[in-house]
């Protein structure tokens, strides 16, 4: 193994403090917007997060998670939090690093609303395993709460505009610091 090689830390001093504060944004931001049916900054900060560091934008979106089951309870709710914010951060991070900012403006917003409008769908799967629903039950289900993800979309698209603005001050803010 080279020295190189050795002196390469996956995470610096820096992000150590960094990633915490982020996912306590994402939760405290969660928090401070409950009275608005499924309207929050989280798929906006999800895939703001995943612009800026990539992979390791998991770290703050799982210390949200975990900090969300903390405060709010690990039950079966709280199950699906473990893998639908992954798939958002997933597929944010098969898009072009670099992309025009007219095509960013426009992509982040749909693929922010997409994800809301999506929401129930997402967690279905896991609904059906806890419950033993079976299809046709899952379906009805996810029909139910179609209009709470149709909400969920409007709010995700207004608020992923958000993403590209808070994204470019965010590496502004790391180059800054480096």
């Amino acid at each position: 193994m080279s020295s190189s090689t050795r002196n390469k830390k996956f995470l610096s001093t820096r992000e150590l403090i960094i990633f915490p504060v982020l996912g306590v944004i994402m939760f405290l931001s969660k928090i401070l917007m409950e009275g608005l049916p499924n309207i929050h900054l989280l798929g906006m900060l999800t895939m703001t997060y995943t612009v800026v560091y990539r992979t390791k934008a998991l770290i703050p979106i799982y210390i949200y998670v975990f900090l969300n089951g903390l405060f709010a309870g690990f039950n079966m709710w709280w199950v699906p939090y473990l893998y639908i914010w992954t798939i958002l951060w997933g597929i944010t991070m098969l898009l072009p690093k670099r992309m025009p900012v007219w095509l960013a403006m426009t992509v982040y917003p749909l693929l922010c609303c997409i994800h809301g409008l999506c929401y129930g769908t997402l967690y279905a799967p896991a609904q059906a395993l806890m419950f033993g629903l079976n299809f046709e039950q899952t379906v009805a289900w996810i029909i139910v709460g179609f209009p709470f993800d149709i909400i969920h979309g409007i709010g995700n698209f207004a608020l992923g505009f958000l993403i590209l603005p808070m994204s470019e001050l965010l590496k502004k803010l790391e180059k800054k610091a480096s």
